[in-house]
């Protein structure tokens, strides 16, 4: 049986440190030299709009929980946010109604279908399962605060600009071009209400998580939204508080499990730090206690994920001592005995 009421049990946290600020910086340059020519992958052509980017755009950045920032490339570029999205909406709702409901309501586990499946919800009798797929996605956008859609939607965008440290702005554009193919989403969100498993309209709350996708961000801001569940909560750039430190737990706990989606194990296993990308191209991806890495370039795999960002979030994993599975002795630690 799994644990769940370890309400009083206090967490000890240790996880290390990053490197001097200087040999961040280099590696952090060393990891887009290392992947610039990597031409690999195509462009989302799904979204019609999404078709039209750059493939040559290629970003790195990381932001460290002191408030150190470290980039490479295109890192200020804007594009949607996207899917990436997903992740800071789930920890806003966890802050606003706490660890338990938004577990019953939206589920941490994988569904072993496509993001955007609809047997999924029909084989758990309309339960989304898993916040990091669309269904549960939108889920999750309906647990905002707010008496309308309007006010919900001001909510979501005061949040993720807390977690960026700067207001963010919608791409009207994709915003349009999104919404003229979003017939899939809608039926999810009309399954999701038939079930009665959707606060307020269908359309209107598909609206909502439309638009939030369509939020522009940088790479740069993706590292400072990282930093932040990284540090506990706080923006390691404005010292705002966002949300809780047992927020940032959960969060990252569902995204660890599930941001690639169906590559979500493999990266663990190879990287071994919670990521979550979106199909415009961006990956963000948190180490706790020492930073997050943001990364953006428009060239995906079959999978949705972007494969310049892996390569380089992958090499800084290793390079800065970000994989949580990774340990060693202390210095000067006793070793002898062991087997």
């Amino acid at each position: 049986m799994i644990p769940t009421d370890l309400v009083g049990v206090e967490q000890e946290v240790s996880t290390g440190a990053l490197p001097e600020r200087d040999r961040i910086g280099e590696l952090v340059s060393e990891a887009h030299r290392r992947y610039i020519g990597d031409q690999s992958g195509t462009v989302a052509d799904y979204i019609p709009i999404l078709g039209a980017a750059d493939p040559a755009l290629f970003a790195v950045a990381v932001v460290d929980v002191t408030g150190g920032v470290h980039e490479a490339g295109d890192a200020l570029h804007s594009f949607s946010i996207q899917s990436i999205s997903k992740m800071f909406v789930y920890a806003l709702a966890i802050q606003e109604h706490g660890h338990e409901r938004v577990r019953d309501i939206v589920g941490v586990n994988n569904t072993g279908l496509p993001f955007n499946s609809v047997m999924a919800l029909e084989l758990n009798d309309g339960h989304p399962m898993n916040p990091m797929v669309n269904a549960g996605a939108i889920a999750t956008t309906a647990l905002m605060p707010g008496a309308t859609p309007a006010a919900k939607w001001e909510r979501i965008v005061a949040g993720l600009s807390a977690f960026a440290g700067r207001d963010l702005a919608l791409d009207e554009e994709v915003y349009r071009s999104e919404s003229e193919t979003n017939q899939r989403n809608e039926g999810l969100g009309s399954l999701l209400s038939s079930y009665g498993r959707l606060e307020g309209d269908s359309d209107a709350i598909v609206d909502i998580y439309t638009r939030q996708c369509a939020l522009n961000v940088s790479a740069h801001d993706l590292a400072v939204m990282g930093a932040t569940l990284a540090d506990g909560g706080v923006n390691p750039v404005t010292g705002e508080r966002v949300v809780s430190a047992e927020v940032c737990r959960d969060t990252l706990a569902v995204v660890a499990a599930s941001g690639l989606y169906e590559r979500s194990g493999e990266w663990l296993f190879e990287i071994g730090i919670p990521a979550k990308s979106g199909v415009s191209g961006g990956i963000v991806a948190v180490s706790p206690g020492k930073g997050a890495a943001g990364a953006f370039s428009p060239l995906l795999d079959s999978a949705g994920n972007s494969i310049r960002s892996q390569l380089a979030i992958g090499y800084l994993s290793r390079s800065l001592g970000l994989n949580m599975f990774a340990s060693a002795p202390p210095a000067g630690a006793v070793t002898e005995g062991r087997s």
